[in-house]
């Protein structure tokens, strides 16, 4: 039988399949249902800023209203669970999460103010949470603000969270650096004990009736782990200490089997498990067993790598993209 033991962040895994954050990590009946299935951690719902703001906002104007009109709505307040407002509904999810899960909760952050990120961060290992990611979502669109600016804010970011919280930190990044490598460097030098390869930045749509902006969701395809599989196959040489997950795109066990071939330490599911349930894990992992078994691995620690730039045979291959090869093997339809 073939081991699927891994490890990322210094936890012990069960196997290379995370579920990420999405809806199915934000309910304990359908968490368990995962960790049933055979995923081997859970990255929560990302606690956004914003929404806690929000929440805040809403409960103080409730709380307010009508205590200028009369005296006795001053001892009035409206029916309203205080455990599910702002951050506590994130803090109760990682306790809750954590009572009933045997495999390890990982809580993810996405703060816009810089104290923000080290309050939340800290409530999140104060609940218990046994790795914190910072999901680091903010567009660049200030003209008079250079890339070097924005790269420092990032850096910032990492050491003030490192600085108050002791369990594992990994950064999920976005594809958009001038210079991935060295900002990635300078990610772990700066605290992050792993990368999370790569944030999707859902694109706005124009709605023509309205003429408004209105947000759309689509989901990943596995033409979209492409990307992920070139950067993990750059750096995996280049960090050797540091965690690498791949997210965006794995769909499938053979997915997986690519993830890890290129380096990556644990393939992070969202969209699929949205497509096909929870126990759609236990399909992807029989069938990484069964390719494993096929081409004689007896573990995934003997596949991780080894198609990385630094072991395979031709690493031109993924630091050039094979543009050229690519653009010349194209064949248009038949009488197009």
């Amino acid at each position: 039988m073939t081991d699927l033991t891994s490890t990322y962040l210094g936890l012990t895994l069960t196997g290379p399949v995370i579920a990420s954050a999405g809806p199915h990590t934000g309910r304990v009946e359908t968490l368990l249902r995962l960790e049933a299935a055979g995923a081997s951690a859970a990255v929560l719902p990302s606690l956004f800023e914003e929404e806690v703001v929000n929440e805040e906002l809403s409960l103080y104007e409730a709380l307010e209203q009508g205590t200028d009109s009369f005296a006795e709505s001053l001892d009035y307040f409206p029916h309203t669970d205080f455990y599910d407002i702002g951050p506590q509904r994130h803090v109760r999810l990682v306790e809750e999460a954590k009572q009933t899960l045997s495999i390890p909760v990982i809580a993810s952050v996405n703060a816009s103010q810089s104290g923000s990120w080290k309050r939340y961060a800290t409530m999140m290992a104060d609940a218990g949470a046994d790795a914190i990611e910072l999901n680091i979502y903010a567009m660049a669109v200030d003209p008079a603000r250079g890339a070097a600016d924005v790269e420092a804010s990032y850096l910032d970011i990492i050491r003030e969270v490192r600085g108050v919280v002791s369990v594992p930190l990994a950064v999920k990044l976005s594809p958009y650096f001038s210079s991935l490598p060295h900002f990635a460097a300078e990610a772990v030098d700066a605290g992050a004990d792993g990368l999370v390869l790569f944030n999707r930045f859902y694109q706005p749509d124009l709605d023509l009736r309205t003429l408004d902006v209105k947000p759309t969701v689509e989901l990943s395809t596995p033409s979209d782990l492409r990307l992920p599989l070139r950067w993990l196959a750059i750096l995996r040489p280049q960090l050797r200490g540091t965690s690498l997950a791949a997210t965006s795109g794995v769909h499938s066990a053979k997915d997986v089997v690519k993830t890890l071939l290129v380096g990556a330490d644990v393939a992070c599911m969202t969209s699929a498990l949205l497509r096909h349930g929870p126990e759609h894990i236990r399909t992807v992992l029989d069938g990484l067993s069964a390719w494993l078994a096929e081409n004689e691995y007896e573990s995934v620690s003997l596949l991780r790598g080894s198609v990385s730039s630094a072991g395979a045979e031709d690493p031109a291959a993924f630091e050039r993209a094979n543009y050229v090869r690519v653009l010349s093997s194209y064949e248009p339809a038949p009488n197009v």
